[in-house]
């Protein structure tokens, strides 16, 4: 049990290594059941480690039995651990859905997937950010193959846009690594929450140098504008499985800067105290008009649901702007029902597209589905959550994001904002199920395809979770709460991490 916090790492990089080895490599049937088995372990291994970390708080793990702030570390608390969870629940739902025949595009789609799971959990669970940058680069070098599975013009052309934004992103990265590293002496997390605090004059004005730096960086995996141009055709043109698991890649970027900003350059940094709040404010509410006035512009299902991640990462960025424990809170909950409710609707558009010939997902006139019944159910499960309609988890998310606002301002521009986007949403989705159920032409497509078991599991497991975080709401936002109350405590966040350090 010791050594529970690494195995979220591990678990998917021994299997996506096993993958390539023969003669498992050869065989796509070895590989989806490796999978299967791989990410349910995950799952299982993910799930204990949560309640561990619920029962006896935070667990530091050192590799190699090299201490903080020396060695490598990672930090297992409630932030990381649910994030995790979330991750390996994701993986679990999406693999079900491309063992189903959707995995069959490309070579290497198995440990790919396995090592982009590695490289998000890492992410998630590093304690040092050099490590943060490392497994950045595992989940982006995978998610670059990933993104031209199956091939094509339009994803060629999309992947590229990505790769190159992204190399950039990363040479930033390193040059605001490298700032920090000169002006505090340390890249452990902790370890610099100590020590910004006493940096003065120019070396302060360097290390804010460096900071903002990593704000662009974050910024980009977080698609905040101005940097969110690359996802909507990124999405979109990703097959169905790759798009569902990029979901949480923006919740990436959100944690980083959340984790960085409130730990590292929160309240108590000093000179540097919330040094990203005055560009987190009008970044968010912007991220959340452009994507508003992409959902309405949305020409089809999965160009929709690409711009309603945009407002979600709107959303959560103002939550972060907010900086406070009730915004981290709300949050948390909301990149929950966010991630698994997205995932869900592109699963969906795939199948949607494939019963629809030509047409594919886009909003026009077209032959009727195989399964209207089955599609339309699933499809007004995911309307009203990503609407944010009662009785669902967006309804309660986005509630709990109106009421952290705390001043008189704050109301006045995150509210109508918030609900402004609920109802481009509402309308577009009404839009869209109109076009899409009722006005058919001819009979149904020769060529259409029904949706396969697993598919139809795993996009069930998806929706499902909406309700469910509504019926479990009072004990999810309680356990919210405490990882919200954690992540702004300097002494359990920092100085609970360096031995022989207090406050």
């Amino acid at each position: 049990m010791q050594h529970l916090s690494i195995f979220p790492i591990l678990i998917p990089l021994l299997f996506g290594a096993l993958m390539l080895l023969p003669p498992i490599s050869r065989d796509i049937n070895s590989q989806r059941v490796a999978s299967i088995i791989g990410t349910l372990f995950l799952l299982i291994s993910s799930a204990v480690l949560l309640y561990k970390i619920n029962a006896e708080g935070v667990q530091l793990y050192a590799l190699g039995g090299w201490q903080a702030p020396f060695g490598i570390a990672l930090v297992a608390d409630r932030v990381s651990s649910l994030l995790v969870l979330l991750t390996a629940f994701l993986a679990f739902c999406v693999m079900l859905y491309a063992v189903s025949g959707q995995d069959k595009g490309g070579a290497y789609f198995h440990p790919l997937f396995m090592f982009q799971i590695m490289g998000i959990n890492g992410a998630f669970l590093t304690g040092d950010i050099f490590n943060l940058f490392v497994f950045f680069e595992v989940l982006l070098i995978a998610s670059y193959a990933l993104l031209i599975h199956a091939g094509g013009k339009q994803k060629t052309q999309a992947a590229l846009h990505y790769v190159i934004l992204n190399l950039v992103g990363s040479s930033l990265f390193l040059f605001g690594l490298g700032i920090l590293y000169g002006t505090l002496g340390t890249l452990n997390m902790a370890d610099m929450a100590v020590k910004v605090g006493q940096l003065q004059g120019e070396t302060a004005t360097l290390a804010k140098t460096g900071a903002l730096l990593l704000l662009v960086v974050f910024g980009l995996k977080a698609a905040m504008l101005p940097m969110h141009f690359w996802l909507p055709k990124t999405y979109a043109s990703a097959s169905a499985p790759v798009a569902a698991l990029f979901a949480i890649m923006t919740k990436v970027g959100i944690y980083s800067i959340f984790r960085v900003y409130t730990v590292i350059f929160g309240e108590n940094a000093g000179e540097l105290a919330n040094i990203a709040t005055p560009w987190l404010w009008p970044l968010a509410l912007l991220t959340i008009t452009i994507g508003t006035i992409g959902v309405f512009a949305s020409p089809g299902i999965k160009t929709l649901s690409a711009n309603l991640v945009i407002v979600s990462s709107g959303s959560l960025l103002a939550c972060a702007a907010i900086n406070s424990e009730a915004a981290t809170s709300a949050a948390l909950y909301y990149m929950i029902h966010s991630t698994l409710a997205s995932a869900g609707l592109f699963l969906l558009a795939d199948v949607m597209a494939r019963q629809r010939g030509k047409a594919e997902d886009r909003f026009v006139r077209s032959r009727p589905f195989v399964q209207p019944r089955l599609l339309g159910f699933a499809f007004a499960i995911a309307a009203m959550a990503l609407i944010g309609m009662p009785p669902l988890s967006g309804f309660v998310g986005k509630i709990m994001i109106l009421q952290a606002t705390q001043s008189t301002a704050q109301t006045m521009w995150v509210w109508p904002l918030i609900l402004i986007g609920s109802l481009a949403a509402l309308i577009t989705f009404s839009r869209a199920g109109t076009t899409l159920f009722w006005r058919h032409n001819g009979t149904i497509a020769t060529d259409a395809e029904p949706a396969k078991t697993t598919e139809i599991v795993s996009i069930a497991l998806l929706l499902l979770a909406s309700p469910i975080l509504v019926l479990f709401g009072g004990y999810i936002t309680e356990f919210t709460q405490q990882a919200a109350y954690y992540l702004h405590d300097i002494q359990s966040s920092a100085y609970d991490l360096l031995p022989g350090v207090a406050l």
